[in-house]
């Protein structure tokens, strides 16, 4: 399944964090993690977009993060630095579940979700719903959501990420 470019870059991001080591950063304060002067000509991640598309595709593509609040482009010590909002970091993690072809557990287990978040936090039950079902996610009954997929990393990271483990219960279930 392809991705959008925007999505792929995301993830591309997200991706060099995890390989230095540096994702908790974002996890813990996402609006003041740096990028790592993501704009220097020396990122990798930059060159690689930049040398595929056209300096104005490249520049559309980062605008249209702006504007939908995935990124923020900031001056850093003289330099342009890009950051990643708490909305570009989630669109990231759901992009990566995208990307990767769905895998069953190697175990046979499933993963099991419970919620009970009150109703007066109708933004934060459907964010919750909505993370769930672009996880592969399906729902046995009101508030209990199963899925046969391996993605207990990406569902912990997202929850953490949104301030939701105070509504959640998590179960590995051996069958439904």
């Amino acid at each position: 399944m392809r991705i959008p470019i925007t999505d792929k870059f995301l993830w591309d991001v997200y991706s060099f964090f995890e390989k230095n080591g540096k994702v908790k950063d974002l996890m813990v304060s996402p609006l003041h993690a740096k990028l790592d002067i993501l704009l220097d000509l020396e990122n990798p991640i930059f060159r690689i977009y930049k040398d595929r598309k056209n300096r104005r595709v490249f520049g559309n593509m980062m605008h249209y993060l702006k504007r939908k609040n995935y990124i923020r482009v900031e001056n850093l010590m003289g330099k342009k630095a890009v950051m990643i909002t708490k909305e570009g970091l989630s669109k990231a993690l759901r992009a990566s579940f995208t990307a990767n072809d769905k895998v069953k557990r190697s175990d046979g287990k499933w993963i099991m979700v419970i919620f009970d978040i009150p109703k007066t936090h109708t933004t934060k039950r459907s964010l919750l719903k909505g993370i769930l079902h672009n996880l592969g996610y399906k729902l046995l009954q009101q508030s209990v959501w199963v899925t046969p997929y391996d993605v207990s990393r990406e569902t912990e990271q997202l929850f953490q990420l949104h301030s939701l483990d105070e509504y959640v219960k998590v179960f590995l279930i051996e069958k439904i």
